[in-house]
């Protein structure tokens, strides 16, 4: 079982950071803030709708209760009406000194029976599109994280070392979320709202053509106003994200490397730079906040000018006999309810654009370069010796440039084989190419004969056990942590495992032993105790072929000598490939292969090397004498 391979990129923060303070005014949807656009808006919308096809006959329901919900909402004001103006004719003779005059309660107890069923089943076909709507967006988004879950497991190694930890996980987190919360809300208050804008359009033309003219003359004012001060909150706003962003930034190093700002005294500093940061928020955010909070208080002020019009117009229009008292108070209800769907139509297409601009981001990731596809015949080796040939072996991390070149190296099985040079030389290079984690330019590497191209990625990595010096365990026990090495392994083979790589005795020392559950960083524990139990890992493994990168780096000079001896003996009969730089660690070595620049420059035994007075006995006099300069040798 090979330990999980950690990208050169490591960490990496979420673009953005932190959720910003405040996201516009309340009711409406930020506006001002700045909108992530896609950059191919109508092809990534159209591959978006696809994922809903499967659930077409559902969402034609949802569309149908929506109308269906909404008509029945839009009939209600102009039957309240009919109620208030078959009050008012009572009330009004009554004022007039008609003896006859009353008022029919009868007929006003049917209106108000009418309303109360029309928002019953309003309400009735509200909840069947919601439930429905849930239910498609749920499973729409269930089928694409599990479409981007399956992608990852065919991605190279490559993607995942040329980005950050937190560019993924935004991707597969912040826009699947951003997603499903407008499938789920968006899209039914965009059908809504369009049906409410053209339902109230229509049953105020019924009333009154005149009075609709001037809640129209509203509306371009309205939106001049809004657009004015919107595109003025914008600026503030994009200042306040990128101050947001600095003051993340600054937030997550201080805490990260808390132990070194107190080791060199430093905390005053800090505070100073946070409360700059922090003061530049301050005054980017309070005017981004209040410039946009203005838009509503413009936009109502407007619309309750356009209602004393109304209330105007509609008196003069009562007296003269052109429409019913109760038809005032309707109109005035639609007028209220015209100018909600207009600005949520507003604020939808912003969350629109975002929702498109994260599906892009989730399409891009789906159509990321898989790995090479494995061979149709993939072979097999039932019991691998361990023989491993590099035969003219060419890589390098982009096309253009060129790491390894003419690389070719002969291990036999069982043998030990060292490999040592600077930083940069390649080492790793090497190991990740062993493992086919990346694909070779030119030549081709073999195990027992079997090109590693011919077999299957699991079955090659199954022959290997690979100790990293950058430990990885996972949130959970101890014992789970070791027997990671080999499914169904036993509670015995478990300690076996910890006893021979020396950490058996650490761990009964421990409240919960073998039951100690492992933090999600484990700093719960040292990091050379952390060193032991990935060592304890590979030798339950029980691998035809060891890969110790640095394995013995984190842990004391006495540990360090039971672990090489239990290293010795689990490396027995077993080729291994050791990578190093106390060469004190590799002198029993049965071939030690010294790299620069992605080639090998050297190789040959411990004594042979240091006989031949290269660029290896250099490097091995300055760990012992520190006498020794290292000159640069040509790459050969």
């Amino acid at each position: 079982m090979s330990e999980q391979h950690k990208g050169p990129q490591g960490g990496g923060r979420p673009p953005g950071g932190m959720r910003g303070p405040g996201m516009g005014p309340p009711g409406m949807g930020g506006m001002g803030m700045p909108v992530q656009k896609a950059k191919n808006f109508r092809g990534t919308l159209f591959r978006l709708v696809t994922y809903l096809k499967p659930h077409r006959f559902k969402l034609i329901f949802v569309l149908l209760a929506a109308v269906l919900s909404t008509i029945f909402s839009i009939l209600s004001p102009d039957i309240m009406g009919k109620a208030v103006t078959e009050l008012s004719k009572g009330v009004i003779g009554r004022i007039q000194g008609n003896p006859d005059a009353h008022i029919d309660f009868d007929t006003v107890n049917l209106i108000l029976l009418k309303l109360i069923v029309l928002y019953v089943i309003s309400s009735v076909f509200s909840y069947l599109q919601q439930y429905l709507m849930a239910g498609v967006a749920q499973r729409t988004v269930y089928d694409l994280r599990k479409q981007v879950n399956e992608k990852f497991a065919r991605l190279p190694l490559k993607f995942y070392d040329s980005r950050t930890n937190g560019e993924i996980l935004s991707r597969v987190v912040n826009d699947v979320d951003n997603i499903s919360s407008t499938l789920q809300q968006s899209l039914t208050q965009f059908i809504t709202s369009l049906v409410t804008l053209v339902g109230v359009i229509v049953m105020m033309l019924t009333i009154s053509p005149l009075m609709t003219l001037i809640v129209f003359l509203t509306i371009p004012v309205s939106l001049v106003a809004a657009g004015i001060i919107a595109k003025k909150s914008q600026t503030y706003f994009v200042r306040q994200q990128a101050e947001l962003g600095k003051l993340n930034g600054h937030v997550e190093e201080m805490y990260t490397g808390h132990k070194i700002v107190k080791a060199f005294g430093h905390e005053n500093r800090s505070i100073a730079e946070f409360n700059e940061m922090n003061e530049r928020l301050y005054e980017s955010g309070w005017r981004a906040q209040f410039v946009s909070g203005i838009i509503m208080p413009i936009m109502s002020l407007i619309g309750n000018i356009g209602y004393v019009f109304v209330s105007i117009v509609g008196g003069i229009l009562v007296t003269k006999r052109a429409i019913e008292f109760g038809d005032i108070l309707a109109f005035i209800q639609y007028t209220r309810q015209f100018t909600m769907p207009i600005t949520q139509l507003a604020n939808i297409s912003n969350v629109i654009q975002s929702t498109i601009a994260s599906a892009e981001r989730v399409f891009e990731l789906l159509d990321e370069p898989e790995q090479e596809p494995e061979a149709d015949n993939a072979k097999s080796i039932a019991s691998p010796k361990g023989a491993v040939r590099f035969d003219n072996v060419k890589f390098g991390y982009s096309a253009d440039t060129v790491l390894i070149d003419h690389m070719n190296i002969d291990v036999k099985p069982g043998q030990t084989v060292a490999i040592v040079g600077p930083t940069g030389a390649g080492k790793t290079t090497l190991i990740n190419l062993l493992m086919r984690f990346y694909e070779l330019h030119d030549g081709r590497i073999t195990i027992d004969g079997v090109p590693i191209d011919d077999m299957r990625r699991s079955g090659l990595r199954r022959m290997f056990g690979m100790v990293l010096q950058d430990t990885w365990l996972f949130n959970g026990t101890i014992r789970d942590n070791i027997a990671y090495g080999r499914e169904g392994a036993t509670e015995d083979e478990v300690v076996n495992a910890a006893r021979a790589a020396h950490a058996d005795h650490f761990i009964r020392t421990l409240p919960d032993g073998y039951e100690t559950v492992l933090n999600e960083e484990a700093s719960n524990i040292s990091q050379g105790q952390k060193q032991l139990l990935t060592i304890a890992r590979a030798i339950l493994a029980d691998p035809s072929i060891l890969i110790l990168d640095e394995a013995t780096s984190s842990v004391d000079t006495r540990t360090e000598v039971y672990i090489q001896k239990a290293m010795n003996d689990l490396m027995k009969g077993r080729t291994s490939f050791v990578i190093a730089h106390r060469l004190s660690t590799i002198r029993d070595a049965d071939l030690i292969l010294v790299m620069n620049k992605g080639s090998i420059i050297e190789q040959g035994t411990h004594e042979e090397l240091l006989a031949a007075e290269g660029f290896y006995a250099d490097l091995y006099n300055s760990q012992f004498t520190g006498k020794a300069s290292i000159s640069e040798p040509n790459a050969g």
